[in-house]
């Protein structure tokens, strides 16, 4: 009977020493989690809502959902921490556009060119050096 209980005990014992040290490792995981490396994408959520210039009483909206890609992942939470100031400035640069801008490709590509210019200015104004690699609309609808 001793033999049954010494077994019982170490089967009982033996899944939560498993699972105490999966614990402590994934502690140091956690650690490495902090410090990704590695190319990093951020989507600016929810998606830009805004209306652009149109002629006459009609109102225009344009719809762009803004992913932002970065060389090193851990940058990630820089972004984050600045989403409220990069969406104002993207909002603003949206709302400026006129039909013929909104619906041509040039003009697309002029946007994002445009904003992603103004993200890397105040991202390098904030944190005093370069931040994202790329901007991509990743969703770009207009009416």
């Amino acid at each position: 009977m001793s033999l049954f209980r010494s077994l019982l005990l170490l089967c009982l014992l033996l899944p939560c020493a498993a699972f105490a040290s999966e614990g402590g490792e994934g502690g140091g995981e956690g650690g490495e989690a902090a410090a990704p490396s590695g190319i990093g994408y951020y989507t600016l959520d929810p998606e830009f809502i805004t209306n652009y210039y149109t002629e006459g009483p009609t109102l225009g909206y344009v719809r762009v959902k803004v992913d932002l890609m970065v060389d090193n992942a851990a940058d990630i939470e820089l972004l984050k921490r600045h989403e409220p100031l990069l969406r104002d400035a993207i909002t603003g640069l949206l709302a400026d556009q006129t039909l013929e801008q909104v619906r041509s490709q040039q003009g697309r590509d002029d946007l994002r060119a445009r904003c992603k210019k103004a993200v890397e200015a105040l991202l390098t104004k904030e944190e005093g050096r370069a931040v994202i690699r790329d901007l991509l609309f990743t969703n770009y609808l207009y009416q």
